[in-house]
């Protein structure tokens, strides 16, 4: 019986190791296959991968600051509309007195 278990994790520490070389060698495929991808990719088609994406952020920022200006734009309008009732109660006896 004492034979048997000791076969059994002699086994068991088999399987153990093969896993883990199995897992190393798919972790050493990966990582060959990243580097061979940005290889491939050749010098004409990275620069307008960068040029691309240098035009997406600064197209981004451009619709953020319009819709920044657009923002403080209404609110400023909505400040002219108001009626001397709305101004009274939001702002009471803040102002200065003259």
């Amino acid at each position: 019986m004492f034979r048997l278990c000791y076969v059994g994790e002699k086994n068991g520490m088999a399987k153990k190791k093969r896993k883990q070389i199995n897992q190393n060698q798919s972790n050493l495929v990966d990582k060959e296959e990243k580097v061979t991808l940005q290889d491939q990719l050749n010098g004409d088609v990275l620069a307008k991968l960068k040029l691309a994406k240098k035009e997406l952020v600064a197209k981004e920022q451009k619709q953020q600051e319009e819709k920044a200006a657009q923002l403080a734009f209404e609110k400023k309008q909505i400040e002219k509309n108001k009626s001397f009732a709305e101004l009274l109660e939001e702002y009471g006896d803040k102002g200065s007195k003259f």
